[in-house]
């Protein structure tokens, strides 16, 4: 007979979590408070751009291993798209200066001796200066370790890291920002190459995840929201939808998939970040003409990053509380106004839609990178997967899949009866 889990959550960690349940032969059930699943990656049809869009822009690395494991096993990795090589377009808003970072695909770094590949007006001296980054003492900050100035930090190092961290960067764990470096520059461009959901990030991560689950015989449960969880000694005992304490088999496991200050108020005692930072999402219903890059960093713009798809085009703002009030009007304005001057665009505004997420992701900070709880807990038959987990990665897709699979083996290896 199958053993039992139950995910609250379908997010990319509980979609995680259920699919590494259900390749173990586990009998999964999937609650999800949402209509949709998908969590912060979702994609739906907006009525005023004519278009279904993400919520926001998600980029992922080819070196990024729980992505790759996940998106293999669902059936899916042919649903990213992206160059054959490390290849990052910058743009400077104040300048019209534009260039490209080409890492090599090798771990021996000989692209910095390379004035065609590194960033202009920097010295293969100043990236030696990055070793400080591969490592630090708990409770660092970046600007511990590097001098976050010049023209290393202004044209690579900052907005890279910001997206990353979506944190000021200055301010970042360096725990983290040594993970993200190992993890990229440390294994070579082959590890480097963007990759981009196409068409949506629903179509690349969620419906071939649904798919492949109910395939297998797991149930999703949408607008099924937890209200309560009863625990008795050890073990849960109980999960309550609104509808009255429902019992949990003796041999069933508990996956609680669901953002950080829902588990707060589920768990007792559970510590988590508290502290979170906002990303701004716009979106414009405007054909990309042909050639334009997929994706083009902005320095010295209000767009920090430009993506191009087949049919709109979007910009991302991370560590965005500064402008989370301003006008969605404005917004537009002003984005579209960097868009138009580094693409060669008309200045007229197309169609627009802007979406704010306040509380985006935890502000990857040595104070809440503290907070972050491990995946078990003190109750047998229970585990956390979030990417406000300790995931030793700052809170994106890489982060939240691997949870949810770190979840799932412990789930697994569980003594439950």
């Amino acid at each position: 007979m199958s053993r039992r889990a139950r995910v609250i959550g379908a997010g990319m960690a509980g979609l995680s979590a259920a699919v590494e349940l259900a390749r173990g032969g586990f009998a999964v059930s999937i609650s999800e408070g949402a209509a949709q699943a998908g969590g912060r990656c979702r994609s739906y049809h907006d009525p005023q751009l004519g278009r279904v869009i993400d919520n926001g822009n998600h980029l992922v690395l080819s070196g990024n291993d729980g992505v790759a494991q996940f998106l293999a096993t669902i059936g899916a990795s042919d649903r990213l798209a992206g160059p054959d090589s490390a290849e990052f377009d910058f743009a400077d808003r104040r300048t019209g200066e534009r260039w490209s970072f080409r890492p090599n695909d090798g771990r021996l770094p000989w692209w910095i001796f390379s004035k065609t590949r590194r960033v202009p007006g920097t010295t293969a001296r100043d990236y030696l200066r990055l070793a400080a980054l591969t490592s630090g003492k708990r409770g660092q900050t970046v600007a511990d370790r590097i001098e976050t100035r010049g023209v290393l930090w202004e044209r690579l190092l900052e907005p890279v890291l910001l997206a990353a961290l979506n944190t000021a960067p200055a301010d970042g764990d360096v725990t983290l920002t040594a993970a993200i470096v190992n993890q990229t520059l440390g294994r070579g461009g082959k590890a480097m190459k963007p990759r981009i959901a196409e068409p949506t990030l629903a179509a690349a991560f969620v419906d071939p995840a649904t798919e492949w689950l109910a395939a297998r015989g797991a149930s999703l449960a949408l607008g099924e929201r937890l209200r309560a969880i009863g625990f008795d000694g050890d073990r849960v005992i109980t999960l309550d939808f609104g509808n009255g304490a429902e019992p949990v088999a003796p041999d069933e496991a508990i996956i609680l998939a669901v953002p950080a200050w829902i588990a707060e108020s589920l768990v007792p005692d559970l510590t988590v970040p508290d502290d979170h930072r906002a990303i701004i999402n716009a979106h414009f219903a405007f054909t990309p003409p042909p050639g334009t890059p997929p994706m083009v960093g902005v320095i010295g713009g209000t767009a920090e990053w430009i993506f191009a798809f087949p049919d709109r085009l979007s910009v991302t703002v991370s560590g965005a509380d500064r402008l989370i009030d301003t006008d969605r009007s404005e917004l537009a304005a002003a984005f579209w106004a960097d868009i138009a001057a580094i693409h060669q665009l008309p200045p007229e505004l197309p169609r627009w839609q802007i979406v704010k997420e306040k509380r985006a992701t935890f502000a990857a900070t040595p104070a809440q990178e503290r907070r972050r709880p491990p995946a078990a807990t003190r109750w047998r038959n229970l585990f956390l997967a979030g990417d406000w987990t300790q995931t030793g990665l700052p809170a994106t897709i890489e982060g939240a899949l691997r949870s949810g699979a770190t979840a799932a083996r412990l789930a697994r290896d569980a003594r439950l009866l």
